[in-house]
């Protein structure tokens, strides 16, 4: 076996590696590149291999930056199935298509400012269309149920804790007259979060691939979320301020109004209207709603005692642009929770601009940012924000709730590395990640005793 490496290498997003396995490759997640726009489009649009020269993907949950270029690899003549849980695939089939509609329009928006110079127009990286065609070739395999990807390859997926349906895959092959074992962490969530259930140990395994994102780095306890969540908003509320919430729509939306709901419910906080504008954010909590089985024992017992943890009577959902564009028009103190998470694209960066100039305001970020995007330099506090062309002066408060987080910080990504045989494990390679991070968390396994860990560049390969 063979693993080569060719996205997500000492950065966050555009998780992609490959497994070639005696004369046939398997595709490890198919990520979308987020960073500075134009590398972004090169390394989106032209994957460094054949995608017709794939024979299985594996896919371990349904964020955009392990997902998103499912479409391409479809469009660019993958024809093969493609693994994942039940749930992973519900909410990627709506993920997708939402993706291939932001492609649709930013390229539609950009074509105009194009015409205005008089310049060549562009194509979007896929369409609504391209993303309906990957919904075809999806097999879902529940957690725990061994199943066969290829001849004498077989994976297993369990529960990674991250989002509804994200999995860790730990790969069995036969080469040679011999087994070989190899897992891949997927994003590995935290323990003791609410809604979804903690993350389970996959096995045994002689080569890892993990994710390193907040190596070396700690969060705040989830038990502190409600405490923290009401002392911000109650303050906005008394200086008369909205509160603007960048938030991923599968896993952090329904994170953050089951936290409201049980606070308000608690009488910590002051009722005011709370908006969930984002239509991929709606259909996402239905989907949460029918996969019930990968819920916790604490939602469960919220469920029994008071219905729809995600429904509050305060609480709208936004559907139309129509909707959407009258909450620039809404007085007074309120909530709005919109995506993009990393601020790079949707209805999120219309509230921005209509709310940073105000510092009664306050900008709350509650997911990781990767460097080169809009939220980065948000929560870097810059004092002046580009958005859609045009020069903001940010005076709204920007206030982090790293308590929020669905990545394990550095603790508990050791604890669950820590867990396996170190007599069986011989090679840890760590992916997703900042070089800093990667760094520090490389260095927190070594001290475990854990004496083989690389972290690899893009395009660099590795054999069992």
């Amino acid at each position: 076996m063979i693993i080569e490496f060719q996205g997500a290498t000492r950065t966050v997003t555009g998780s992609m590696h490959l497994l070639h396995i005696n004369g046939s490759t398997v595709l490890l997640d198919c990520g979308l590149f987020q960073g500075k726009r134009a590398e972004s489009i090169d390394r989106n649009k032209n994957f460094p291999f054949d995608p017709k020269s794939i024979d299985a993907v594996i896919l371990s949950h349904a964020h955009i930056d392990h997902s998103g270029n499912l479409p391409n690899l479809v469009k660019q003549g993958y024809t093969g199935p493609i693994y994942c849980t039940p749930a992973t695939q519900d909410l990627s089939t709506i993920m997708l298509k939402d993706s291939g509609f932001i492609q649709e329009k930013d390229t539609e928006f950009l074509n105009k400012q194009k015409a205005k110079h008089h310049e060549q127009p562009i194509e979007p990286l896929y369409t609504v269309a391209d993303a309906e065609k990957v919904s075809e070739l999806f097999r879902s395999i529940p957690y725990e149920k061994e199943f066969p990807v290829l001849k004498n390859v077989k994976a297993k997926f369990s529960d990674a804790g991250h989002i509804l349906g994200s999995a860790s895959i730990r790969i069995e092959t036969g080469e040679n007259g011999q087994t070989k074992t190899m897992g891949f962490t997927g994003d590995i969530g935290r323990w003791n979060m609410p809604i979804i259930k903690d993350p389970v140990f996959m096995g045994n395994v002689e080569a890892l691939i993990s994710e390193s994102t907040y190596g070396g780095i700690l969060h705040d306890p989830p038990e502190d979320m409600g405490q923290e969540l009401a002392a911000d908003i109650t303050h906005t509320i008394n200086r008369g301020g909205k509160i603007v919430v960048p938030a991923f729509s599968v896993g952090r939306t329904q994170d953050i109004v089951y936290t409201l709901h049980k606070l308000f419910d608690k009488g910590m906080l002051p009722r005011i209207p709370i908006y969930v504008d984002s239509p991929l954010a709606v259909n996402a909590t239905e989907i949460f709603k029918k996969h019930q089985e990968c819920f916790d024992e604490e939602i469960f017992d919220h469920i029994l005692h008071h219905h729809d943890p995600f429904g509050l009577s305060q609480l709208h959902y936004i559907h139309s642009v129509e909707e959407s564009k009258k909450l620039n028009d809404q007085k007074g103190p309120c909530m709005i929770i919109s995506a993009s998470g990393m601020c790079e694209a949707g209805r999120v960066l219309h509230h921005l601009a209509n709310t940073i100039g105000d510092p009664r305001n306050t900008i709350l970020i509650v997911g990781y940012q990767a460097e080169h995007t809009l939220g980065k330099r948000l929560v870097d506090k810059e004092e002046e924000i580009r958005i859609f062309g045009t020069m903001y002066k940010r005076k709204a408060e920007v206030i982090v709730h790293n308590s929020f987080s669905a990545h394990a910080d550095g603790n508990e990504l050791l604890k669950y590395v820590g867990a396996f045989d170190k007599n069986q494990l011989q090679k840890i390679f760590l992916v997703h990640g900042e070089f800093e991070r990667q760094s520090d968390f490389q260095s927190g396994l070594q001290k475990q005793g854990n004496d083989h860990v690389e972290i690899p560049v893009r395009g660099q390969k590795f054999e069992m």
